[in-house]
């Protein structure tokens, strides 16, 4: 059962899509709109291109989730399958901003790994 909370957790962590402050289960929208206010100078055309990447991740992250709750394998190879996902999503944004905007996305990406870690390890204060 705790495996099953820690699972939860991560999922509504990771929904957070990487980001600090806000109510899980946010839409991709939601998610852009929390980016610009992180990350200086994000364009209208960078924010539809970051929704795509959030919706695409959410589908992911559902899925995964789904598969879980289902029984679909242990819950190590699970928090595998998460972490590979949130990889991938980050990747996928830095692909979109400008070299000046990376790093403070990558401040946001780091602190939400120490979050993550810090949980698994059952800390989660």
């Amino acid at each position: 059962m705790k495996n099953v909370l820690l699972v939860c957790v991560l999922i509504l962590g990771f929904s957070a899509a990487s980001f600090a402050q806000g109510p899980p289960q946010r839409t991709p929208a939601e998610q852009v709109e929390t980016l610009k206010t992180q990350v200086a100078g994000i364009t209208d055309a960078q924010a539809a291109k970051l929704k795509l990447v959030y919706e695409a991740a959410t589908k992911s992250r559902d899925s995964l989730f789904a598969a879980m709750q289902n029984g679909g394998g242990d819950m190590q190879a699970g928090m595998a399958n998460f972490t590979k996902m949130r990889d991938k999503t980050n990747a996928q944004i830095k692909a979109v901003l400008t070299p000046e905007q990376q790093p403070a996305f990558q401040k946001i990406a780091d602190a939400q790994a120490e979050r993550m870690k810090q949980m698994m390890n059952g800390g989660g204060n």
